[in-house]
């Protein structure tokens, strides 16, 4: 492991910030409907899977226990927003104001879609970058591709099928939701796949920069501890 034993740097903060931007912004949209070539999809699928590739990046730089404590602050700072939110749509208006249903409409998520939301993502980011973190052991850090896109085929996967089965199923015919689903996971892999060179840019650029290239030999991988063997947090 190299590591220059920054506690924080901008650029590991700066990254964080990113991921955890997406991940609000991609929760707000999430409830505009799009059409790409017939195949309906939320609009989030144009920002989401970047929370994917941050993850990759910060797994792969720092380390998972670093990536850890950005998930879990990307979940508070979502459960934050979605409790503001519902707040917010709960205050008293005055009577001239017209955009009540709207505002709701917009940010009104209903408790099944926030808890859906927050279940999927932590599966799947826990398993995105648990499986990158164990695939770069038994590469010795080679091959970079092989990580990104396959920790991206497992967190995907399994972010994409909790969100719908646990959001809509017995609302929504079964064939449709096995559509939904498999839309989804395709667009999402596909977005990563075509994003592996500036993945391999981003990564390179960072190690360079950092002096560091975290190898997770005696990694933590307990979910819920914040504090890491690697680097004390």
């Amino acid at each position: 492991m190299i590591t220059n034993r920054k506690a924080f740097s901008p650029v590991f903060l700066g990254f964080s910030c990113f991921f955890i931007t997406c991940l609000l912004i991609s929760n707000i949209i999430a409830g505009k409907l799009t059409q790409f070539g017939g195949v309906i999809l939320p609009a989030a699928v144009i920002i989401f899977p970047l929370t994917y590739i941050f993850g990759d990046v910060l797994t792969e730089v720092y380390g998972y226990e670093r990536a850890r404590l950005v998930i879990w602050l990307g979940f508070g700072a979502n459960l934050l927003m979605s409790v503001i939110f519902l707040l917010t749509i709960a205050l008293p208006f005055p009577g001239f104001w017209t955009h009540q249903d709207a505002y709701a409409t917009v940010l009104g998520f209903t408790p099944r879609i926030v808890f859906a939301s927050m279940i999927a993502y932590l599966a799947g980011e826990f398993s995105n970058a648990f499986v990158l973190s164990k695939v770069k052991l038994l590469t010795r850090g080679r091959w970079l591709w092989t990580r990104t896109i396959g920790s991206t085929i497992i967190g995907q996967g399994l972010d994409t099928l909790l969100f719908i089965m646990i959001a809509f199923v017995g609302t929504v015919p079964v064939p449709v939701l096995m559509q939904l689903v498999a839309a989804q996971y395709i667009w999402k892999v596909g977005y990563e796949v075509i994003a592996t060179p500036l993945t391999y840019v981003t990564v390179g650029w960072i190690k360079r920069k950092e002096n560091i290239d975290v190898f997770d030999d005696q990694a933590n991988y307990n979910p819920f501890r914040l504090e890491g063997k690697n680097e004390p947090i």
